[in-house]
């Protein structure tokens, strides 16, 4: 075969190529599990991506508490393409569940350097943070999560629904349109040490977790955590949306029940 510098050299390397892209059919299916799963328990999803208004609508929710100031546009704008956020309405059109996802470009930096630097949560640290404000990351895998970073957060359920494996679904949603929109380097998140004790991190489908990944204090927004980090590795979270056995998942996902979170 001639070789041609705009088609590449020959079909087993447009074979490699196409190995790299996203199966648009199979996240379709994945994402078609957990969207009936959440219609079955009375649950209406839906995706936005204008996040002044995913903050009118979590601040007008009774018993939310406020958003975390890296899904606030006024602290930390999120570019378009680069967030998108997930909202669950029960029967009576009042908010049950949200979910937030926002893509971190760390090609010259690391996660434990983001947060350490309070860049994960303002745009601006030296104008947003307060004199006091301070995050420690001492998780040792922070420093390897680098590249396209997507990060989770803002996962509530609202306490009259917990208990119905409404969070394993919203977590299972937000994998498929992350691995979909951005196909990352990383996937991650921060969860509360509770959520280990109470096994709600086994329903988020992260194969790995270290405590002390961010130790912060956010004075201004009464914000005092020591969370731990919660990860996938890209190839894994590949393997997750593109490789699933549907009948495993519809299993899964129709049979999943978890403990009642506090609060």
């Amino acid at each position: 075969m001639m070789y041609d510098p705009k088609r590449g050299s020959s079909r087993q390397e447009r074979v490699r190529g196409m190995a790299g892209l996203v199966n648009q059919l199979q996240v379709s299916r994945f994402l078609q599990v957990y969207d009936n799963a959440a219609a079955r328990r009375g649950i209406e999803l839906s995706i936005g991506f204008d996040f002044r208004e995913y903050v009118a609508i979590t601040s007008a929710t009774p018993t939310k508490g406020r958003t975390y100031p890296n899904f606030r546009p006024e602290r930390s704008p999120i570019r378009s393409g680069e967030g998108y956020w997930i909202i669950g309405l029960d029967k009576n059109k009042e908010v049950a569940l949200t979910d937030a996802a926002r893509l971190y470009d760390l090609s010259r930096s690391n996660l434990a350097e983001h947060l350490e630097s309070l860049s994960a949560f303002y745009d601006d640290p030296s104008v947003h943070a307060h004199s006091q404000d301070r995050c420690v990351c001492n998780a040792p895998s922070a420093t390897r999560i680098t590249g396209k970073v997507a990060y989770h957060g803002d996962l509530w359920v609202r306490k009259d629904c917990r208990g119905q494996g409404l969070a394993k679904i919203v977590a299972g949603v937000a994998h498929g349109l992350s691995f979909a929109m951005w196909t990352p380097d990383f996937l991650c998140s921060l969860v509360g040490g509770f959520s280990l004790e109470k096994g709600l991190v086994a329903q988020y489908e992260m194969a790995h977790q270290e405590p002390g990944g961010s130790i912060l204090q956010l004075v201004e927004e009464n914000i005092v955590d020591d969370d731990w980090l919660i990860w996938l590795t890209g190839e894994e979270l590949r393997r997750q949306v593109e490789d699933h056995d549907e009948t495993k998942l519809l299993r899964t996902v129709s049979g999943s029940r978890i403990e009642r979170s506090p609060g």
